[in-house]
């Protein structure tokens, strides 16, 4: 029974964080492999569908990820944890598939995003195939 609480304690403090999402900076990897020009997200339309799509990430934790390739899109989360603490940021380091998914690396965890989640994440971060 405490190891069940534990848990839903666990996947609500996970969504509670994502809900606090104020903003989104996008770079994007060039054909060189630097990073372009920052886009930010701070619309509050944006803002909320991208945390929809944050939230159906399938992630597995406690994971050494690595990819072949740079990534295509680096994302920094500006999440807020308290209104009287500074914004809390994360990295989300994203690869667009062929198959239409997405892989997410942030930190020592790895994620999945179906095709569905992937196209809104393309259409908001405004991403042409290269």
């Amino acid at each position: 029974m405490i190891l069940s609480i534990v848990l839903l304690v666990g996947c609500s403090e996970e969504n509670e964080t994502i809900e606090k999402l104020t903003r989104v900076d996008v770079f994007k990897v060039t054909e060189d492999g630097n990073y372009a020009d920052e886009i930010i997200i701070a619309d509050l339309n944006k803002v909320e569908q991208l945390s929809q799509a944050f939230e159906q990430i399938e992630w597995e934790r406690n994971v050494v990820p690595q990819m072949a390739r740079k990534e295509d899109v680096k994302a920094v989360l500006f999440l807020e944890d308290d209104v009287n603490m500074p914004e809390r940021l994360v990295e989300y380091y994203i690869w667009f598939e062929v198959n239409g998914t997405s892989t997410i690396i942030e930190g020592d965890s790895y994620g999945r995003l179906d095709e569905e989640g992937t196209s809104n994440l393309k259409s908001i971060f405004e991403f042409e195939e290269k």
